[in-house]
């Protein structure tokens, strides 16, 4: 063997297992990417759920990392809009050359952003929407944390009637995640031989609600279930109410629950929200204690939904990363993650399965009070 050669392959050996290994994974760091909302009227949505993410993964790091390697998060900002969100998620694969993706928020933008991931298959862990378009089908690469629209809406209406509620109307988000949250509505109501009583919709991005006022108002609803974000949700309940609505309102858990209470005021007394996480001022379940210490370590004391979800997206991750070992690629991760079984992770459950990605059907159901926080 000629010298060249012989400097060739002592080269390589030496470059092992590095030079061959999975994008994002080096010696001493895992990094991982997200593409959320992070500015515009849904900002607190993404904000919010990086802060939870973030606190978790701080905890990691000052603790060694997984496996020996500490967690590195870059995010893009999608903007909530879906032509911005494949350029999103190809920066984050292609030029920031992360191993996978975690918390991406909104159906508009993650239907915009699946074909992106599924084209790389790059596994992401963590999608904050419940709709069934990016459950069925399955993709091998996405695993769901929450619970689905269909399973949120299923709980409200029953709510809503067992309080002597009998008309019941939706507004909804012009788009995919308004006609998800739709959809459940209306399963949920032919399921029981009911009927929706009034129908409003509005452009997402936009707080032009007049309309859909105008025409549910006009029905008379007993509840009225909401299918939007903070901003929009919050002036639709302001203006209902200057109209003279008695409607009790009933929003599933992307609305954004303290970003809508906060922007409610006054108005958000006894305003509805369905939950798929654990109620994050509780003290019962160690996940919730752990994340009111991590999250108050981190700087960040304002406890909210979405900052729980992020956190236990940020759990689910480090958990599959652990379980696939210092030989870290995609494949492995996935096949990891798959034989995840009613993993505990301090009171909430998930579970995935080759034929199942999604986690978690927890449902719980909030009011905003007096003081605009909220009850169980």
């Amino acid at each position: 063997m000629s010298l060249m050669r012989m400097l060739s392959f002592l080269l390589l050996g030496l470059a092992a297992p590095w030079a061959l290994a999975e994008n994002g994974v080096a010696p001493d760091k895992i990094l991982l990417g997200e593409a959320a909302v992070f500015s515009g009227p849904a900002a607190q949505l993404g904000i919010q759920l990086r802060n939870g993410i973030l606190s978790y993964f701080d905890y990691v790091n000052a603790n060694g990392g997984v496996n020996g390697r500490k967690i590195q998060l870059v995010s893009e900002d999608d903007k909530y809009e879906p032509a911005s969100a494949p350029a999103a998620t190809k920066k984050l694969i292609e030029e920031q050359k992360v191993f996978a993706l975690i918390g991406y928020v909104g159906t508009p933008t993650g239907v915009a952003h699946l074909p992106v991931i599924n084209a790389a298959k790059v596994p992401l862990v963590g999608m904050f929407t419940g709709a069934e378009a990016l459950r069925v089908p399955m993709s091998r690469y996405v695993f769901h944390v929450r619970a689905s629209y269909y399973d949120e809406t299923d709980k409200i209406v029953e709510q809503a009637l067992s309080i002597g509620g009998k008309k019941i109307a939706v507004f909804y988000q012009d788009d995919a995640y308004g006609q998800a949250g739709l959809k459940g509505v209306d399963i949920a109501m032919t399921k029981r031989n009911l009927k929706i009583a009034a129908l409003g919709a509005f452009e997402r991005n936009t707080v032009k609600v007049e309309n859909a006022v105008k025409t549910i108002s006009a029905a008379q609803p007993d509840a009225v279930v909401m299918i939007g974000a903070y901003t929009a949700c919050a002036a639709f309940i302001k203006q209902m109410k200057k109209a003279g609505s008695g409607a009790t309102f009933y929003n599933v858990s992307f609305v954004g629950s303290q970003a809508l209470a906060d922007a409610l005021g006054k108005d958000g007394v006894g305003v509805a929200i369905s939950q798929v996480v654990p109620f994050p001022w509780g003290l019962a379940l160690p996940v919730v204690r752990e994340y009111q210490q991590l999250s108050a370590k981190a700087g960040h004391t304002d406890y909210n939904f979405s900052a729980m979800e992020g956190f236990l997206m940020a759990k689910v991750m480090v958990e599959g990363l652990r379980r696939t070992g210092k030989n870290l690629t995609r494949e492995a991760f996935i096949e990891a993650m798959e034989k995840m079984q009613d993993v505990d992770l301090g009171g909430f459950f998930v579970s995935f399965s080759p034929t199942s990605h999604i986690g978690s059907r927890y449902v719980d159901l909030t009011i905003i009070s007096h003081d605009g926080k909220f009850l169980r």
